[in-house]
């Protein structure tokens, strides 16, 4: 991280200090909620959550070495310098977004339901073959995550791509309103958190409000294959990518290669030049192809962009390939909705191999259409060729219903440890198993089984 005084938190903050007035003047090299972590120059934030309550371990950080704590309540003995606030995590959005101020790079906005983490790990990948790029870790993509990724920004960066995630209706105007991105990277506007948006529409209008917090000269890149996107007129000058006709950089000769990845043309204004993704999977084509606008607009050829893709890595349980004893095991349990579940599919009737399992559960936060929703997954697995669909948790109960209308062998089961009990006379030797649900369902227990068959 940048150094910056003590006296710069205070004020970007807003709150109010408690301590000697000599403090103000020591450098903050890090920041911290971790109180393993603080040492020698770490402001350390106390946040109260359900299980642990930070402010409990406020001096034992500032004996440690820490210039101060930030508060929500007042510093008792030996919990000064400090710095007391209303809200924790109000104060680091505030610190955050003053810290970012402080660069005059481009930042790259990552949203969408479905692909941002991968968009933005593409885009990346495309973008260190010019600069010193700075990204999101992981996915910390909401108000909590989102802050510690700037507060990372170094001198050294060139160019920042931050993945922002919400689940309701002014969660992205407050982001925005921290990482003020120069452009806009939209995936897809997908059935994800219809609980709290309603419908496509109010996921777009959510979503959306990442072009209020740009200025005049902002650019908005969005998936021109998703209608919604392809009709949205934000304001602001506008870069489409995708498959369909029309497009402003279109995939051609889409190849896939089942596990060895996926091979396409990339199509633009100024030419065309071939890439290869280096893993498994239909849907990386679309964030290959965001990439290469982004990339584009800045300024990279086309040898560099391909040179980008090709060093993509995936990250953690996002369709990762797992060769198993028994089987091979398809594992993209982080997280899933109608639209990621379908892209899925996909990919797995490209895979080579035996019969095709597919492991699904519960997609939560889909709010009154749920069990439709769920119903027209199992109907899409039934299409794609599933062999044998085993529906976990009391939602899936519908994907199950879906898949057997359309002809497809499928079994419910109602939580894992019943599962478990059939599960190694369920899967055969030379089975493709996708498991995949929502991050809550906790499959990786599954994965972790399946292996062991």
């Amino acid at each position: 991280m940048k150094p910056f005084l003590l006296r710069d938190a205070v004020q970007a903050t807003g709150g109010r200090f408690v301590g000697e007035p000599e403090a103000l003047d020591r450098a903050v090299s890090f920041v911290t909620s971790d109180s393993r972590s603080a040492a020698p120059g770490a402001l350390f934030v106390a946040f109260k959550g359900n299980r642990v309550d930070g402010h409990r371990f406020m001096a034992d950080c500032l004996e440690k070495g820490a210039v101060a704590c930030v508060s929500e309540r007042e510093p008792g003995a030996g919990e000064t310098p400090a710095i007391v606030v209303d809200s924790s995590l109000r104060a680091i959005g505030a610190l955050a977004a003053w810290h970012r101020s402080r660069f005059d790079i481009p930042v790259i906005g990552i949203t969408g339901s479905v692909g941002k983490t991968t968009t933005k790990e593409m885009i990346s990948a495309v973008l260190e073959q010019r600069f010193d790029t700075h990204r999101t870790e992981k996915n910390f993509n909401n108000e909590l995550g989102v802050p510690w990724t700037l507060l990372k920004l170094e001198d050294r960066h060139q160019v920042s791509v931050v993945e922002m995630g919400i689940s309701d209706f002014g969660e992205m105007r407050r982001l925005t309103h921290m990482v003020r991105p120069d452009i806009a990277v939209f995936s897809v506007i997908g059935d994800a958190h219809l609980e709290f948006l309603g419908d496509r529409e109010g996921v777009l209008r959510a979503k959306g409000e990442i072009f209020e917090g740009m200025g005049p000269d902002g650019l908005a890149v969005l998936n021109g294959d998703d209608p919604l996107l392809a009709a949205c007129r934000p304001g602001m000058r506008r870069v489409t990518y995708g498959m369909s006709e029309g497009c402003d950089v279109r995939g051609e000769d889409v190849r896939n290669l089942g596990e060895a990845g996926v091979e396409l043309t990339v199509r633009h204004a100024g030419g065309a030049f071939p890439i290869r993704i280096p893993a498994y999977g239909s849907h990386l084509a679309s964030a290959a192809l965001a990439a290469a606008a982004v990339g584009l607009e800045m300024g990279l050829t086309g040898e560099e962009i391909a040179r980008g893709v090709a060093a993509f890595h995936t990250v953690g349980e996002r369709a990762r390939v797992i060769h198993a004893g028994r089987c091979t095991v398809i594992s993209d349990c982080y997280n899933a909705n109608p639209n990621s579940v379908r892209a899925a599919l996909e990919s797995l009737s490209h895979l080579d191999g035996g019969r095709k399992v597919c492991v699904l559960g519960d997609m939560l936060e889909l709010g009154p259409g749920s069990a439709e929703l769920h119903r027209g997954v199992g109907e899409c697995a039934a299409e794609k060729g599933v062999g044998l669909l085993i529906g976990c948790g009391p939602l899936s109960q519908n994907t199950v219903e879906g898949a057997r209308a359309k002809g497809c062998e499928a079994l419910h089961f109602p939580d894992k440890p019943a599962l478990f009990e059939r599960l190694d006379d369920l899967i055969r030797p030379g089975d493709v198993v996708l498991v995949k649900a929502s991050l809550a369902m906790a499959f990786k227990e599954i994965v972790e089984k399946l292996q062991t068959l």
